[in-house]
């Protein structure tokens, strides 16, 4: 099982690097152990403290010539780590 799926690169994301806190967009089924053992095996870091939580599926509709359109996108799960003092995580130079 691949725990950690993508890093999230916004720019709330970049402000809250300042504190040495990184967002990850990771499996549904990853607890906070799993995903502070694979932070710290992909990056080389030490992990404080991990934050998790899943996000709703966000159901959108529209209307057409066609007539009104349905869809929706998914539910995730969001962990956001806190590093060891000194320890940062560049996702530009990687």
């Amino acid at each position: 099982m691949d725990i950690i799926i993508r890093p999230i690169i916004t720019e709330k994301m970049d402000q809250a690097s300042e504190q040495n806190c990184f967002g990850f967009v990771v499996d549904k089924r990853a607890n906070k152990i799993q995903i502070k053992s694979a932070v710290e095996q992909k990056y080389s870091v030490t992990v404080e403290s991990v934050r998790t939580m899943i996000t709703p599926v966000k159901r959108k509709s529209r209307y057409t010539r066609a007539g009104m359109v349905t869809g929706k996108i998914g539910s995730t799960k969001k962990a956001i780590v806190k590093l060891a003092e000194g320890d940062v995580i560049d996702f530009y130079n990687i």
